[in-house]
């Protein structure tokens, strides 16, 4: 009997593990994906950059973040050409992933039944992912760029995300309700198109669109996006940082920011002409550069820590 019980009890672990999952990446295969990645995680798998690396990642410029990941062997990391909410703002946050297809009946109403029967979801496909953000999430959905009859987002679950993420969104598709999205303030987006129309999700009269994951790898535009990657937009443009990649970026806009301050400075004394500044700097500018570092300590865009540890790795 002893045994019976135990068997049932797995068992029944086992079907609640899987209707807790459903359209989502398993935990195993999205640290499978994501191994590069030695730190912290969220219960569900996905990695978790420290909130400190956010906050400075805000000061990264595309140029900068674009360069490491090209060294990296990361091409297709970048997205231009949308329309934007705030732009004048910058978008930094951990991205939840969900990718829609164009609307069929049968896949939708299976996803819909196992949503409904087994998760004991009771809401429309289109807010699952938003259940799962939480503060420093970016959502992140590949819309297939749909259109008339497309958005599914307006100012309600707009309202809902930022009240989750206090951030905004990046939506390969149309929007509705753009003047209420507006007024949230912070929710700094970028979206592919505007429609007043919004989604159509009924199986048996009309259907437009149908989630098939959340938080699996999704293709935006010309870029890959995975859960846990770290979104940048700001500019016009949006890049995805892979999460063991995040520090590294940041430490080399900080680099990159104070030697561009350095340099701007030193040619507006003539100290130096624009070829000296423009190519290897020679020891005697390095050794310059380091003297600097350590007189305005106090007085540069970058923390007094992050300084002293580019000073320690520094010969000069």
């Amino acid at each position: 009997m002893k045994i019976i019980l135990k068997i049932c009890f797995c068992f029944t672990i086992l079907l609640c593990s899987q209707a807790a999952i459903s359209q989502q990446i398993s935990k195993e295969y999205l640290e499978h994906l994501t191994r590069e990645w030695q730190g912290e995680r969220f219960t569900d798998g996905r990695p978790r950059v420290p909130d400190e690396l956010l906050e400075r990642m805000k000061l990264v410029t595309l140029e900068e973040a674009w360069a490491v990941l090209r060294n990296h062997n990361y091409r297709y990391q970048f997205e231009g050409n949308w329309q934007q909410i705030n732009p004048d703002s910058v978008l930094v946050g951990r991205a939840v992933t969900a990718t829609f297809m164009p609307g069929r009946p049968d896949i939708q109403t299976a996803i819909d039944d196992k949503g409904h029967q087994s998760d004991g979801r009771i809401k429309s496909q289109n807010a699952w992912p938003i259940d799962l953000l939480v503060k420093g999430d970016v959502y992140v959905a590949d819309q297939f760029d749909a259109y008339v009859d497309g958005p599914t987002i307006g100012d309600n679950l707009g309202n809902s995300i930022y009240a989750k993420t206090g951030n905004g969104i990046v939506y390969a598709g149309a929007l509705r309700d753009i003047s209420g999205l507006k007024e949230i303030g912070g929710f700094t987006s970028y979206f592919k198109s505007y429609h007043p129309s919004h989604h159509l999700n009924n199986a048996e009269k009309a259907l437009n669109t149908t989630l098939v994951s959340i938080n699996h790898p999704t293709r935006i535009g010309a870029a890959t996006c995975m859960p846990g990657d770290i979104v940048l937009g700001r500019d016009g443009g949006v890049l995805f940082i892979p999460p063991h990649l995040a520090e590294e970026v940041v430490r080399v806009s900080e680099v990159v920011r104070l030697r561009d301050m350095f340099g701007h400075q030193r040619l507006r004394e003539q100290k130096y002409t624009p070829g000296e500044i423009d190519t290897r700097w020679s020891d005697e500018i390095e050794k310059d550069f380091s003297g600097w570092l350590r007189t305005h300590i106090n007085d540069l865009p970058v923390s007094t820590d992050q300084i002293q540890e580019i000073l320690k790795k520094r010969t000069w």
